[in-house]
């Protein structure tokens, strides 16, 4: 998404924080493609996220994102999320009126951590990486929320809407991107009979999990919660999984990932037998759309590119990997 909106000042951000949160703070701005985002500081050293929504952000997909983290804080307060503040008033959320329309403010504490593509990695971060995907899944479980109506382009269950695409795909890549494609519509059907289903992540990479700089193999928060959605289980751990392939070292440290999340939360025998497919899927995905993405906005290229070449090689590395090849990573890596 391009800037479409008046990019909001530091002074301002602050005045805002005072006028409807009560805090005074300082304000520093953090990166975002959405929205005016600021990390907060007050004089007792508090920290918070304060994100003011661009104006044609959906109040109901805001809420969505809301009313999880506070299903989450209520029935899974163990797992590491941002909490909402509440208005001077009590309320979840603020809307200021702009001349380009209403635009959503929010307050939320902030998480301490080091974003775990920053840190070493390892088989024991990976390990407690899968497990925090796990116990996250598990508290949103029975969370009765439903996203906004409409596809999310980033939802595993529509991947074969990108056939329309596919076309922007480089010649190198085409036949591969093609060919998961084609296996996941021989799929649909096993993918259609699974049982567990159930809100999700649906984008737990490294740049949205916190370690702990001390101890790196020690997960300290998770973020980023605007792109979930209601599918598959299983959906989740490919779409976490699919960063833990671009490494040399792809198979211990992806065996140690399903490891850490089985430990917690056991698949059924369908769900590993669809867990690669599922994992080419998004792979092929992150290909799909950053090609068609960068065509349609060139000034940004670099920026849409950045996971591209991870997502390649990661497509390449598992491109003929079955359960059966994933039963036994696990089970090296159990016996490491």
């Amino acid at each position: 998404m391009t800037r479409s909106w008046s990019k909001i000042a530091l002074t301002e951000a602050e005045a805002l924080a005072g006028e409807i949160y009560g805090l005074v703070a300082r304000a520093r701005p953090l990166p975002s493609e959405r929205d005016d985002t600021f990390r907060l500081t007050d004089a007792d050293g508090r920290e918070f996220t304060f994100k003011i929504a661009n104006p044609a952000e959906e109040p109901a997909a805001l809420a969505f994102q809301d009313g999880a983290l506070l299903h989450l804080e209520q029935y899974a307060a163990h797992v590491p999320v941002p909490r909402l503040v509440p208005t001077r008033r009590g309320a979840r959320s603020f809307t200021l009126q702009t001349a380009e329309g209403g635009r959503i403010l929010r307050l939320l504490t902030f998480l301490q951590g080091d974003l775990q593509y920053r840190t070493p990695h390892s088989a024991a971060q990976s390990r407690n990486v899968g497990r925090a995907l796990a116990e996250l899944g598990i508290g949103l479980q029975d969370y009765q929320g439903r996203p906004p109506v409409g596809k999310l382009m980033w939802d595993i269950s529509h991947v074969l809407d990108l056939r329309a695409f596919i076309g922007f795909v480089g010649e190198e890549r085409h036949p591969r991107a093609e060919a998961v494609l084609r296996e996941v519509e021989a799929a649909a059907p096993r993918i259609a009979a699974l049982e567990r289903r159930q809100i999700i992540h649906n984008d737990f990479n490294p740049h949205n999990i916190l370690m702990d700089p001390a101890a790196p193999e020690r997960v300290t928060g998770i973020i980023d919660f605007g792109d979930m959605v209601h599918a598959p289980l299983v959906n989740d751990l490919a779409v976490a999984l699919s960063y833990h392939l671009a490494s040399d070292d792809w198979d211990e440290r992806a065996g140690a990932f399903i490891q850490g999340f089985i430990a917690a939360r056991p698949l059924s025998p369908p769900e590993l037998e669809l867990l690669p497919v599922l994992t080419r899927a998004r792979l092929a995905m992150s290909i799909i759309i950053a090609e068609w993405r960068s065509a349609q906005f060139p000034e940004n290229r670099d920026y849409i590119l950045r996971n591209h070449a991870s997502a390649w090689r990661g497509l390449q590395t598992i491109s003929d990997l079955s359960a059966d090849g994933l039963n036994r990573l696990v089970q090296k890596t159990s016996g490491a």
